[in-house]
């Protein structure tokens, strides 16, 4: 009996020594909150599989035991006994080498990469870089009466906020703000003396921000009450300084929108601080009285806005003792050292506004068409109506509000392009220059007319001529934009402006279906902000201009005729310019149905109806070919260069569907044709992992600050600092930049995306892309489109538009980020645009992307959580070419790998994901040959070591074995 209790326990500590590493495993992944369990499910149930047979050869083994012990001597049983060990624990180390070399390769490759680390050289460059984009960011918003720069350099700082401010945003884009310059820290740095007791207050009253995240959202804005700031603690900061400085933060990010309702969220904060119907962008209770305690004490008060969305600041003119007030909007590293050095004048600010600051905002012609609203006729499925089409922003107020001045003063805080400086600018505008190519050329000379040196924003706006009921148009639109070098007092410089008529045309949806430039007196202006004109010329347009596919746009490869209407109107109606906006009440209100037209639920799709489309026409491709050929040979060839079809013959159908399933922050080796995996990154502000603390960068601003500087150099160096930096943590692709619209102030990623302007965003999105593509990394411009709010992104969200507001506003960003950018990658949505899928969307995919734009390269969607609607098998029948699917199995699996249009589809697919690789970073310079990560080689050293151990091993019971023979 105590002899088979032995031999029992062979297979038991087999089976659990399996289950112990599933265990460790499982655990581990548990602990990250950023992986979606269904898919470590789905791989640990994938993998269990391949330790099957070590288990049965330990349970045969086993019961063999039995029958040998019967017939064999104790000798042969001993040795049976030792064989069978070794033969186990043999099984389990090939099983474990397959595992980990196969389908868990992936997986390991993320949690462990081959990071070197980048030199001082390149982190002080970046750091460096990082703080002149705040420099140039932050916004100077009011100076009455010249308070700022302080003279004072004692200061009592008030708000619990700044000891606990917003460095970013959360989500994909999170900053650490452990690696950031405190609010306190860049004040001190740039010299100033700060009442610590103060400080202390805040501190002790409460240490950690409330979580704003994409699980967890706690809305609470921590403030002392006013009655808890004692008497003798206001008179010993009166005593120390006449000077006040208001810290206001709001935060946002990746996950949850700003509540429009404060009463409907987690609010843990003091007592009737929201009433019901309140927003977040408003003064709490507890904050006004705050602010109302220290503008009744302190007669120097200067107020901090700290946050992305364009918060209601009205309230900033009420109190006469506010006197100055600077916005900024995303500081991250080294912001809050800008900052300090703005208030002290060490640096002047130049900062423009990339939102209209609005006194109201639930008068905004978006505020009854933001959020959820859920179908009643279709389940599961929910819709947001554009409602305001092109009338975004500025273009809705400087429209509704012309010649009504009154009325825009009060509807308006501040105006989209505002920003004051410390000295004065004059700038004079001179003729127009008209050639026959259709450019327009004319120079601004900008002269520093003040006392101190500082950098000009020259901004150019147009006016079109309008035709009432005609095409809905804007009364200012931004054309171009400009920042001049740092002008010392009385220098000039002069800027030539350069434009085609063309980018003034607009797209007439319903009667040409493509754009249109009307013929009229167009006004080229220079503008302070959208609403303050410099100067102004006149350009005339003899003729109408229609852009149609016999005369198409200078910088489209296919003529951009409509395309979207038919699936994506919804029949909303939607806003327009007629008769003086004669219905904005009907077209702004509050949805009235809730049900999905018919006509559009004919197409709707979904992962339950979707129905696999084979056209019986298609041949099968040519596959696992032995050409010879490796895909480095490709570097720098044309898309349709002929080599690629035998490149691509030589990959197998299942290397195909492995490649487009796994693509989540890496696209895997192929070893067909010699492709080398490449390793993708998150973080819109500054490279992050969810796998791997080593992938890391600066923490930049984010894009909203980014655009606040109205600098395009800026951006292009910032695109090129993240090319710099990704060849030192070996990352190849990089998921942003994001440039979707801030077509609300409460949209959770404002913080990410540039602006409420199409214009400022494509200039800046360009920028970011080409100067990190031109360093090898490829971006995932994203969310390609309408991603423009968090609430029920996964749900099915049936975003409903006018082609004339897709394209000239959505779409804007991507398509310069494609033809100016040079963009090789782009990142698909979550959302419906109208009721198909986006990243199953073959319009916006192939017809538009590819098309219109010529882009090259591969689509990836957002992360591939299924959702019941994203299917894998619809994406790259659509012109999405590779999942975003950590795990590579389960719904990011193609189900049809059989048919000719599946492998024609796939085939096509991976041509896009190689054609991206193999003109990034990770081939520059290789020439062919094995490329073996780090953990491959530890890996292998392992092996070497335990294959050595087990022929010991075998050797020593083979001797024993013969000894005890002899």
């Amino acid at each position: 009996m105590k002899s088979n209790k032995k031999k029992l326990l062979l297979p038991v500590i087999v089976i659990a020594v399996i289950a112990a590493i599933f265990g460790v495993v499982l655990f581990v992944l548990s602990q990250d909150d950023t992986l979606d369990m269904a898919d470590v499910y789905s791989t640990i149930r994938s993998v269990a599989p391949y330790f099957i047979p070590a288990i049965i050869l330990a349970a045969a083994l086993y019961g063999g035991s039995f029958i040998t012990a019967k017939k064999w001597g104790r000798k042969e049983n001993r040795l049976y006994n030792w064989e069978s060990v070794l033969a186990i624990v043999l099984s389990v180390v090939v099983t474990v080498n397959i595992v980990c070399f196969g389908p868990m390769s992936t997986v390991i490759s993320l949690a462990m990469p081959d990071v070197k680390g980048n030199s001082e050289e390149v982190l002080n460059a970046s750091a460096q870089l990082a703080e002149e984009i705040t420099n140039q960011g932050t916004v100077l918003l009011k100076n009455e009466s010249s308070i700022l720069p302080l003279a004072n350099k004692k200061l009592n700082v008030f708000g619990w906020a700044s000891t606990n401010p917003c460095y970013g945003g959360t989500g994909s884009g999170n900053i650490d703000p452990e690696a950031c310059a405190t609010l306190i820290k860049g004040l001190e740095n740039a010299g100033f003396e700060l009442n610590k007791e103060l400080e202390s207050f805040y501190t002790t009253y409460r240490a950690d921000r409330p979580e704003v995240s994409m699980w967890t959202q706690d809305w609470t804005l921590p403030e002392p009450t006013a009655d808890t700031y004692s008497d003798t603690m206001m008179s010993a900061a009166k005593e120390f300084s006449d000077t006040a400085l208001i810290v206001i933060t709001r935060v946002g990010g990746e996950g949850a929108d700003l509540p429009i309702d404060m009463s409907k969220v987690t609010y843990e904060g003091n007592s009737g601080d929201f009433a019901a119907g309140d927003h977040y962008l408003q003064l709490s209770k507890t904050e006004k009285e705050m602010v109302e305690l220290v503008t009744g004490q302190f007669s120097n008060v200067v107020v901090l806005y700290n946050g992305a969305a364009a918060m209601e600041l009205d309230w900033v003119n009420d109190y006469e003792s506010i006197k100055g007030v600077i916005w900024s909007a995303s500081p991250a590293q080294e912001g809050f050292n800008s900052f300090g050095n703005i208030l002290a004048g060490n640096i002047n600010p130049s900062g423009r506004t990339v939102d209209t600051f609005v006194t109201d905002l639930t008068a905004t012609p978006t505020w009854n068409n933001f959020g959820e609203f859920a179908y009643t006729n279709a389940d599961g499925y929910h819709f947001v109506n554009y409602v305001e089409g092109i009338y975004v922003g500025y273009r809705f107020y400087e429209t509704f509000y012309l010649n009504n001045e009154a009325a825009y003063e009060e509807a308006v805080v501040y105006p989209f392009g505002y920003g004051l400086s410390y000295t004065t600018f004059e700038q004079t505008m001179g003729d127009l220059s008209i050639g026959e190519d259709g450019n327009v050329s004319f120079d601004v000379t900008v002269t520093n007319t003040g006392s101190v040196a500082g950098k000009e924003v020259v901004q150019a706006y147009y006016t079109a001529p309008y035709t009432e009921g005609g095409i809905e148009k804007s009364h200012v639109e931004l054309l171009d934009f400009a920042k001049t070098k740092e002008l010392q007092a009385g220098e000039s410089e002069t800027i030539t402006f350069t434009f085609n008529q063309e980018d003034m045309a607009s797209y007439d949806t319903y009667n040409e279906g493509c754009y249109v430039l009307e013929e009229g007196t167009y006004e080229i202006k220079i503008m302070k902000n959208s609403h303050e004109q410099i100067a102004a010329k006149q350009l005339n347009i003899a003729d109408r201009i229609v852009y149609d596919e016999s005369n198409m746009r200078s910088t489209d490869k296919v003529s951009s005729d409509t395309k979207f209407e038919q699936f994506t109107n919804g029949g909303v109606t939607y806003l327009s310019r007629a008769n003086n906006f004669e219905n904005y009440a009907a077209a702004t209100s509050v949805p009235s149905s809730y049900e999905m037209r018919a006509e559009d639920m004919e197409g709707l799709s979904n992962t339950a109806t979707y129905e696999i489309e084979v056209n019986a026409e298609d041949e099968m491709p040519v596959t696992g070919a032995k050409n010879g050929m490796e895909l480095f040979e490709l570097r720098g060839k044309d898309y349709d260069d002929a080599a690629w079809e035998t490149l691509l013959d030589q990959l197998t159908v299942q290397e195909m569907v492995s490649l487009v399933a796994t693509g989540g922050y890496q696209t895997i080796a192929l070893d067909s044709i010699g492709k080398l995996a490449t390793l993708d990154a998150d973080g819109p502000a500054g490279f992050s992992s969810f796998f791997n603390a080593a992938i890391s960068g600066t923490p930049f601003s984010g894009a909203v600050m980014i655009a606040a500087t109205w600098n395009p150099d800026l951006a292009y160096e910032r695109g090129a600092a993240m090319g710099e930096e990704a060849l030192g943590i070996g990352v190849s692709g990089w998921y942003a930049p994001a440039m979707n619209i801030h077509r609300s102030a409460f949209a959770g990623r404002n913080f990410e995306y540039y602006s409420e302007d199409p214009v400022l965003s494509a200039k800046m999105a360009a920028g970011e892309t080409k100067g990190a593509q031109e360093k090898g990394l490829y971006v995932y411009i994203k969310h390609f489109a309408l991603n423009d709010q968090e609430t029920k992104r996964c749900d099915m969200l049936c975003t409903w538009s006018n082609e004339q507001a897709i394209r000239q506003i959505y779409l804007k960003p991507f398509e310069e980020a494609v033809k100016t950018g040079g963009a090789t990658a782009v990142m698909s949505s979550f959302n419906y645009i109208g009721n198909e899928w986006a990243g199953g969307c073959s319009t916006l995919l192939n017809d538009v992307l590819r098309g219109e734009w010529g882009f090259r390269g591969m689509v990836l969607t957002d992360y591939f959580g299924g959702y019941g609607y994203m299917d894998a098998d619809k994406a790259i029948r659509n012109g999405n070419d590779i999942m975003l699917s950590p795990m590579g199995d389960g719904d990011a699996l193609v189900t049809d790998s059989t048919s000719a249009t599946a492998v024609q589809a796939m085939r096509t697919a991976a041509k896009n994901i190689c054609y991206t690789v193999v003109n990034s970073n990770v081939y520059e310079d290789y020439t062919g040959g094995l490329r073996l990560m780090g953990w491959q080689k530890v890996a292998i050293g392992i092996d070497v070591v335990l294959l050595a151990v087990l022929l010991a091993a075998q050797a020593a019971v083979i001797m024993q074995y013969r000894k005890k023979e002899d």
